[in-house]
C-alpha cells in the first residue's frame, strides 16, 4: 500500500500517476469527484473545451482492443484542450520486435507529457511508471485481471449523482468476481468512500480465494443478495480470461445470476443498475432491465468523460505544483 502511493502521489500527496485506487487516500477520491462535477457540463456548452492542458501531449497506449474506454479518454483529453496520439499496437515498432522500454523512451523524445496504459498484464501500468521520465504521468486504463480505476470513479460519480453521498448505502456487484479488474478497483473505491455494505454475488467457481478480506460479504444466492441494495453493479464474463470451464453455460448463468425485472424488484424500488460494458444481453442482464428506467449504463458512459478530465487535469497538475 505505502509502496504504491509513494508511486501515484507527489511529496506534497498531489496525484502523479494514476494506477489504483488501493491506498489511496479518500480526500483524494472525493477531489476526483468534485473535479469531476464541475466538468460534467462542458459536453453542453457551445464550445466543448477547456484550456487546462493546452500545449501537453497525451498518448494512448492500447495493448488491448477498447472501444468505449479509448473514446472517452481521448474525447476527455480533447475537451481538456490536449493534443491526442492513438499509438496502434498493432502496427507499431512494438510488434516489430522493438521492447516497450524503446518505444516509450521514443515516445518520451518527442516530448509526451502523459501515457494512458491499457495492457492484459496485471502491474503493466506500474512497469511504465516506473521507467517514465519525471514529467510524464501514467494514467491505468486496466491491466489484467488487476485493477481499472478510472471506471470505478466514473461508477462513484453516477452513484453521488443520484444519492448524493455513500454513508447509507447497499451496493451488490454481480457476476464474474473472479476475472474482473473493475470489481476489485470498485470494492477499493466503495469502501474507501464509507459505503455501508458491499456485496459480491457470483458462484463460488467466479469468486477469489479469500474476497471476504476486502470487507465484502459474499452471496452465491443472487435473490438473497440482492435484497435490499441501493446498487446494483453487473459485470459480464470475461471469457477472455477463463481457462477452463467455469460455469456449465451461459444459459443456466442467465438463469442464476442474470438480472431480470423480477430478481430486480428484490433490491429497493429506487435502486440504479450500474454496468461497466460492454454488455452481453441475455448472459449477464436482461435487455428490458438494460435499457429500462432503473438503469443508468448510458449515464455511466457520459460521466466517464468528466471523471476522466479529472484524473488527467489533476496528475498534469500535481507534476507541476509539486516535487515527484
Amino acid at each position: 500500500m505505502g509502496y504504491k502511493n509513494s508511486i501515484q502521489l507527489t511529496k506534497d500527496k498531489k496525484l502523479r500517476h494514476f494506477l489504483t485506487i488501493e491506498g489511496l487516500p479518500r480526500a483524494i477520491l472525493v477531489e476526483i469527484l468534485d473535479n469531476a462535477e464541475s466538468f460534467l457540463t462542458v459536453g453542453e456548452q457551445q464550445v466543448k473545451k477547456v484550456p487546462l492542458l493546452r500545449g501537453k501531449v497525451i498518448v494512448n497506449l492500447f495493448f488491448e482492443n477498447s472501444t468505449r474506454t479509448r473514446t472517452t479518454f481521448e474525447l476527455a483529453a480533447k475537451r481538456l484542450s490536449a493534443d491526442v496520439l492513438n499509438l496502434n499496437i498493432a502496427t507499431s515498432a512494438t510488434s516489430k520486435g522493438e521492447s516497450l522500454l524503446d518505444t516509450l523512451q521514443n515516445l518520451e523524445a518527442m516530448h509526451a507529457d502523459m501515457f494512458v496504459v491499457r495492457h492484459a498484464l496485471s502491474g503493466a501500468s506500474f512497469f511504465i511508471a516506473n521507467h517514465v521520465a519525471p514529467h510524464i504521468s501514467v494514467i491505468n486504463a486496466g491491466d489484467g485481471c488487476y485493477a481499472h480505476p478510472t471506471q470505478a470513479m466514473l461508477d462513484m460519480l453516477t452513484i453521488r449523482k443520484h444519492f448524493g453521498a455513500f454513508a447509507d448505502l447497499n451496493v451488490a456487484i454481480v457476476g464474474d468476481i473472479l476475472h474482473s479488474r473493475v470489481a476489485r478497483s470498485e470494492i477499493h473505491a466503495l469502501t474507501t468512500l464509507g459505503v455501508n455494505e458491499v456485496r459480491v454475488i457470483a458462484p463460488k467457481t467466479l469468486l477469489p480465494s479469500a474476497i471476504e478480506s476486502m470487507g465484502v460479504h459474499v452471496y452465491n444466492d443472487m435473490n438473497k443478495g440482492l435484497e435490499g441494495v441501493d446498487v446494483i453493479i453487473m459485470l459480464r464474463l470475461q471469457k477472455e480470461r477463463m481457462d477452463g470451464a467455469f460455469v456449465p453455460s451461459e444459459e443456466e448463468y442467465f438463469n442464476c445470476y442474470g438480472l431480470t425485472e423480477e430478481k430486480l424488484r428484490l433490491a429497493n424500488s429506487h435502486a440504479i443498475v450500474m454496468h461497466p460494458g460492454p454488455i452481453n444481453r441475455g448472459v449477464e442482464i436482461e435487455s428490458s432491465v438494460a435499457d429500462g428506467k432503473q438503469s443508468v449504463i448510458l449515464e455511466q458512459v457520459s460521466n466517464g468523460i468528466a471523471a476522466r478530465m479529472a484524473i488527467m487535469s489533476m496528475c498534469m497538475s500535481g507534476i507541476a505544483a509539486g516535487e515527484v
